[in-house]
């Protein structure tokens, strides 16, 4: 007897034998129960998920001997020969090749007034139906809406879109879902065990993540498998036979980046190339492997999960998590998917992939510009990233700790991350506070008396409230001290600084509370001018361009941006 593939030995004979569609199949049931059979069925979906078997199977129980009944007997002749394909009632057709209108009239049409030789229902199941001509469909429209009693129609087609509205109106419309690969892999350990095949749960994951959705592509994959490796299949001669990229040669290149061994990278480039493996392969597999991590990031109890975390790999997976931030793993899907498609059109791939995986390295080193913002407000030292500090470094050799992985505030992420900063060529100092004119904010200390108690509390103001003293204070045109108030004098068009300092009243008067022993008032005053000065617009511009570069952040920002320079100002 010659051989059968495991495809066809292996399709569904019965509804319930159909995997990942118990919507559509639990659906046919019921209408078959209830004698709510319509005249036409569109079942539309991906290759390979089970649409021609379910239409086959709905042809058998209306046609079974015993029926109609949703679960045919498969002993009668009419369940035999529809599985065979070769009823004379049930007419298979494919429209790849009868597509023209002529044609449809003389197979469908010109026979729907004929009764079927045998069997209950005559059935025309039309293949591949997105490919018939605009002339067939219309052709059709008056044969679906109102045919015969005993003609059922039932199209099969992977491209929905284009079926015509006219048609789709005129049936029940099935969408099938890709199938999932936990349920792909139940049912090749069904089929292996059957056939009395010995094989590696971690060779049954990699079949069933290979199909993406499908079950014949799983199924054909299988036939592959056991031609190459008989009876006893392992993960690795899943990985040959296929072209897959070894597990540990991925989970080695996301290492090395993890760890900054960038020599290693291209010494696993080179191993991909040796290898035959197609470059864009490793990409995509690469990209995967970052989504699952990405994922076991957010819900770890997915490392339970065989087909996110399999089990030899659990481990090695639980601390590349504690390595990347989340960050981490959407740049690299970013940066892989790129190379991916980059590849596609180089002359040079294997430069292209080593290019894409120190891009990846690099880009472990930067930070958002809010946290660099955030670690300038609260006084951390900002440092260019590209300036190697191995001082700086973590232990792991720049691998984020699990704190910064986590990232609970943007604040306490810039202090945790020495590694993940944005560093200068040289470490500068704190940014000072550029000093404002005498009598202005600072005045001129005092031994005593209340120009020394000012003096005290303007101090202890710059040391706590630093962007509050740099852009605020700071811009005052006179501070007193008068008895139990502290007043600020500021212009006439620096109206914001005034709102801003008494949006901040409450705390400069407890720090000078404090300072003085006794209660303390902020008041905040506008500078009188008998009458307005006229400023013509570029010096008004220049002097709210002083005014910025006054601000400390704005300082310290620069010299993270080297070579940056502020072109204008527009008042908020």
């Amino acid at each position: 007897m010659p051989y059968q593939v495991i495809a066809r030995k292996w399709r569904p004979k019965k509804f319930d034998d159909v995997v990942g569609q118990r919507g559509v199949t639990q659906t046919l049931r019921n209408a078959i129960e209830s004698e709510r059979i319509a005249q036409a069925f569109v079942f539309a979906g991906p290759r390979g998920i089970g649409k021609t078997t379910t239409a086959r199977i709905l042809a058998r129980a209306l046609n079974c001997v015993k029926g109609p009944i949703p679960d045919p007997c498969g002993k009668c002749d009419p369940c035999l020969e529809i599985a065979e394909g070769r009823d004379l009632d049930v007419l298979e057709l494919d429209a790849a090749t009868h597509t023209k209108v002529e044609e449809i009239r003389d197979v469908i049409v010109k026979s729907l007034a004929i009764a079927p030789a045998r069997d209950r229902y005559k059935v025309f199941l039309i293949d591949e139906a997105h490919q018939l001509s605009k002339h067939s469909f219309n052709a059709l429209l008056k044969s679906i809406e109102e045919p015969p009693p005993h003609v059922v129609f039932m199209m099969a087609t992977t491209e929905l879109e284009k079926i015509p509205d006219t048609v789709l109106s005129r049936s029940q419309v099935f969408e099938f879902r890709t199938i999932g690969a936990a349920e792909i892999a139940d049912q090749l350990r069904r089929i292996t065990k059957a056939e009395k095949v010995d094989i590696e749960a971690s060779a049954l994951a990699l079949l069933a993540r290979s199909a993406e959705g499908s079950m014949r592509d799983a199924q054909t994959a299988l036939d592959q498998v056991l031609a190459f490796a008989g009876e006893h299949i392992t993960a690795d001669d899943v990985s040959t036979v296929l072209g897959l990229v070894g597990r540990d040669l991925l989970l080695d290149t996301i290492e090395a980046v993890a760890n900054e061994r960038a020599a290693d990278l291209f010494k696993l480039s080179g191993q991909f190339v040796e290898s035959g493996y197609d470059l864009r392969q490793v990409c995509r597999e690469l990209s995967r492997v970052c989504r699952d991590l990405l994922v076991l990031a957010i819900d770890v109890s997915r490392f339970e999960d065989s087909e996110i975390a399999p089990e030899g790999d659990r481990e090695r997976l639980r601390a590349l998590v504690e390595h990347f931030s989340r960050e981490d793993l959407m740049r690299a899907f970013d940066v892989l998917s790129q190379a991916e498609a980059d590849l596609r059109r180089s002359s040079q791939p294997r430069y292209h992939l080593e290019m894409a995986l120190l891009r990846w390295l690099h880009l472990r080193h930067l930070l958002p510009l809010a946290e660099v913002i955030e670690g300038l407000k609260g006084g951390t030292p900002i440092r260019r990233s590209g300036d190697s500090d191995s001082a700086g470094r973590d232990p792991l050799g720049g691998v984020p700790t699990p704190a910064m992985r986590s990232r609970p505030s943007p604040k306490s992420q810039v202090k945790a991350s020495p590694r993940r900063v944005v560093q200068t060529k040289a470490a500068p100092s704190p940014v000072k506070v550029k000093s404002p004119p005498t009598g202005r904010a600072t005045g001129t200390p005092s031994n005593g008396g209340e120009e020394g108690l000012k003096s005290a509390c303007l101090a202890e103001l710059e040391r706590n409230k630093k962007v509050l003293y740099g852009t605020v204070i700071a811009q005052a045109r006179r501070i007193v001290l008068d008895g139990g108030r502290i007043i600020f004098t500021f212009g006439p068009n620096q109206k914001t600084l005034q709102d801003q300092l008494k949006g901040q009243s409450s705390w400069v008067e407890k720090t000078a509370s404090q300072l003085a022993g006794k209660k303390i008032r902020v008041v905040v005053e506008q500078e009188n001018v008998d009458e307005p000065v006229s400023v013509s617009p570029s010096a008004a511009n220049e002097s709210r361009k002083a005014e910025v570069m006054d601000n400390p952040t704005v300082q310290a920002m620069l010299d993270v941006f080297s070579g940056g320079e502020i072109r204008d100002i527009e008042k908020a």
